[in-house]
C-alpha cells in the first residue's frame, strides 16, 4: 500500500487548523476537531488519530472501549494546560464542554478494507474502471445536519457511529476527507452521473443551506468529469502551495464552503 495525506488550514486570519491527519501503510484517517463547542478542539483530534489502534474498529462497542481507554490522559493534560494558560473561564469551559472532534478512518487488514465513522467526515472507495464511487455517508443531504462528535467526557451515541467493508479491487483507490473537501467530492461524483442522482441532488437543494447553493452551481456546469475531478486533488496531494491554490479556486467557483480541509489516500 501506498499512502499520503494533507491538511490546509482555512483562509481566514490567525485561523487554527482543527482537523488532523494521518496515512500509514495499513491506515488511513481524518478527525476534525470542532471548534465551535469546548476547547484544545486541534489537539484532541490529533490525539484520536495518534491512538488509533492498528486493527479495524468494526462495531460501536470497540469504539465505546477504544475511548474509554484513552480519554483520561488527555483530559488530565489538557485540564494542566487550562491552568496554565490562567485557568478562570478557560478551565471552567474545558470542564463544563470539553473537546470534540469527528473521525473516519480506514484500514487495510488482513486482505479486508474497513472502514469506521463517527461523525460527517468521509470515507470512499473509488473504482477507476467501473467509475463506482463508494462512501461512508448516508447522503449528502446528510452534510447540513449538526455532526455528530466524539467527546474526551462523555458518552458516545450510538447514533453517530457507522462501519462497513469497500471492495477490493487492483483499480480500487480508497480515500478520507473532512467534511467541506467531502461534500464537495461527493457532490461533483453525484453531478457527474446526474442520471441517477438527480433525486439526491435535489434532495440536497431542498434542504435550503449553505450547502444547497453549492450543490446549485455543481448542477450549472455544462459538464462534469469525475476522474479529472478526482485527479486535480489526488495530484495536489504532494504540493501544499498546489493544493492551496487550487482550493482557492474552488471557493471562488462558489464549488467548496470555507473550511479545514484535510484528505488522506491509499493506493493499492
Amino acid at each position: 500500500m501506498k499512502s499520503r495525506c494533507i491538511s490546509i488550514v482555512k483562509p481566514e486570519e490567525k485561523a487554527i487548523n482543527e482537523d488532523s491527519v494521518i496515512a500509514k501503510p495499513s491506515c488511513i484517517a481524518v478527525a476534525d476537531g470542532a471548534g465551535g463547542g469546548g476547547v484544545f478542539a486541534e489537539r484532541w483530534s490529533q490525539y484520536l488519530v495518534e491512538k488509533l489502534p492498528d486493527k479495524p474498529i468494526t462495531s460501536f462497542d470497540q469504539l465505546d472501549n477504544w475511548v474509554d481507554g484513552i480519554w483520561e490522559p488527555f483530559y488530565n493534560d489538557c485540564e494542566h494546560l487550562a491552568n496554565v494558560m490562567g485557568g478562570g473561564l478557560l478551565l471552567s469551559k474545558f470542564y463544563d464542554e470539553g473537546s470534540f472532534s469527528t473521525l473516519v478512518a480506514l484500514w487495510e487488514h488482513e486482505g479486508k478494507i474497513t472502514w469506521c465513522s463517527y461523525g460527517d467526515s468521509v470515507a470512499f472507495h473509488y473504482n477507476r474502471k467501473s467509475k463506482e464511487l463508494q462512501y461512508s455517508i448516508k447522503s449528502l443531504a446528510e452534510f447540513d445536519n449538526p455532526p455528530y462528535l466524539i467527546s474526551c467526557k462523555d458518552p458516545l451515541n450510538i447514533e453517530g457511529f457507522s462501519c462497513g467493508e469497500f471492495d477490493r479491487t487492483e483499480d480500487s483507490i480508497y480515500f478520507v476527507a473532512s467534511d467541506a473537501l467531502a461534500h464537495y467530492i461527493l457532490m461533483m461524483y453525484m453531478a457527474s452521473h446526474l442520471n441517477d442522482n438527480a433525486g439526491a441532488l435535489a434532495a440536497a437543494i431542498n434542504e435550503h443551506s449553505k450547502n444547497s447553493a453549492y450543490v446549485r452551481t455543481a448542477m450549472l456546469l455544462r459538464k462534469v468529469d469525475f476522474d479529472i475531478v478526482l485527479s486535480k486533488l489526488l495530484n495536489c496531494m504532494g504540493h501544499r502551495r498546489n493544493m492551496e491554490r487550487h482550493l482557492e479556486k474552488l471557493m471562488r467557483q462558489h464549488l467548496l464552503a470555507i473550511d479545514d480541509y484535510s484528505m488522506a489516500i491509499m493506493n493499492m
